[in-house]
């Protein structure tokens, strides 16, 4: 079994508020080298054998159809990932 992971985040011009609350958070626990945080979404379709260029053309597909939303949101990769465990 292989999967394909699809991750989607805010377009940089939409305001990214859970973003912002972390990245507040971090140089108050020690994590002072991080300038910005942006929150994202990840999915991970798993198929059946080896990932193949159908899969991550379908996969795109789906994530432009139903995963994002592309008034606010860019797919920003679709990849295989080793073995499903």
């Amino acid at each position: 079994m292989g999967n394909v992971v699809i991750d989607v985040m805010l377009k940089p011009e939409i305001l990214d508020p859970q973003g912002q609350a972390v990245g507040g958070v971090l140089p108050r626990l020690g994590f002072e080298q991080f300038t910005e945080v942006r929150q994202g979404k990840r999915f991970v379709l798993t198929v059946d054998g080896d990932v193949t260029q159908e899969h991550l053309s379908a996969a795109r597909q789906a994530a432009e159809k139903l995963l994002s939303n592309p008034v606010i949101e860019d797919v920003v990769s679709v990849r295989a990932e080793g073995s499903a465990q």
